[in-house]
């Protein structure tokens, strides 16, 4: 099974602290100390994660949202999720989230 399938469950790192502005996110990673910005898409999205979801429900939502098609959505999507598991921001649970 892939890391990014459709059931894998996605939610946010705890040692985390982020603040909305105008439809963008700034995130402080309380481990590493490093600040991460996201744009109005990502911002979106971080506030999905915020708590535990499937990546098939956050596609269906970003769907209902945003004029995208599927399998695009799907790859930025798990691009984006691959950038913030590299800079420790979440956590990934092939199952139930923890």
């Amino acid at each position: 099974m892939s890391e990014y399938s459709g059931s894998t469950t996605i939610v946010a790192a705890k040692e985390q602290v982020f603040s909305e502005l105008q439809g963008e996110a700034v995130i402080l990673n309380l481990k590493s100390e490093a600040y991460h910005g996201l744009n109005g898409v990502g911002s979106r999205i971080w506030s999905l994660i915020q708590v535990p979801r499937t990546i098939d429900e956050i596609i269906g939502l970003l769907l209902e949202e945003y004029d995208v098609e599927m399998e695009p959505c799907r790859r930025e999507l798990i691009g984006f999720l691959r950038e913030l598991k590299a800079a420790g921001l979440i956590e990934i649970h092939n199952g139930k989230a923890e």
